[in-house]
């Protein structure tokens, strides 16, 4: 992978890709970091794909600066948490608490990284308790629950019927952090996205389509906080 700068203020660099699978020139921006990557076709021309970038640079540009800056948890501001901003404050404690509608936490510079952990443990109980409710609901069991910081997806079900969560759902409304926890145990039931397993997920959460949308809409806002680790 190569590196093509556009001149310009700001000069924008770019990621160039060769790939053997692709049929055409793609442009890509990452909505989690702003990285913007060209890929082009093994067979073609680098020249081409350069042209097909500098075609589009008005287009590249607009976009970037719509895209929201990180948002960095440190004391004295906020985190989101179950669809809401917590104050993240010091406060007389030995480890992190939640007391009188705040996250308090022992120092400034650990702020962050208390912040984050004091969340991963809230969503391994959240959605352990979701999972097991809607797992009852369609009388199937799973075999293991992890907890990780997937940037892809929010969460899978594996043929092995492990599930796995993006931790982050912790800073979603709550009934968004069900909906993914239902249609990850409705994989216990049907291994796709046929009808029939869009069917078990509306039985189960039948305003499921509701929350897709608000993931959908905001969850690269998710990503973007900055824990500062």
């Amino acid at each position: 992978m190569s590196v093509h700068r556009l001149h310009g203020n700001p000069p924008i660099d770019v990621s160039v890709r060769r790939s053997a699978r692709a049929r055409k020139l793609s442009l890509r921006v990452s909505r989690l970091d702003g990285k913007v990557t060209l890929t082009v076709p093994q067979r073609s021309p680098l020249r081409e794909g350069i042209h097909f970038l500098e075609t589009r640079e008005l287009w590249l540009r607009t976009h970037l600066i719509r895209l929201a800056p990180e948002a960095v948890v440190a004391a004295g501001g906020t985190v989101p948490y179950r669809g809401a901003e917590l104050p993240v404050v010091v406060g007389p404690v030995k480890r992190t608490a939640m007391r009188e509608g705040t996250l308090q936490v022992p120092d400034v510079p650990t702020a962050g990284v208390r912040a984050k952990a004091f969340l991963k443990l809230r969503a391994r109980d959240e959605l352990a308790a979701a999972s097991d409710r809607y797992a009852a609901q369609v009388e199937r069991t799973y075999s293991r629950l992890s907890i990780r910081d997937t940037r892809s997806r929010w969460g899978s079900c594996s043929s092995e019927g492990v599930l796995m969560y993006s931790w982050r759902l912790i800073m979603a409304p709550p009934d968004v952090l069900d909906y993914v926890a239902a249609h990850e145990v409705a994989h216990l039931v049907e291994m796709n996205h046929s009808d029939a397993f869009w069917a078990v997920v509306e039985r189960i959460c039948p305003d499921y389509a509701v929350h897709r949308a608000w993931l959908r809409k905001n969850g690269d806002v998710l990503h973007r906080v900055n824990f500062g680790d």
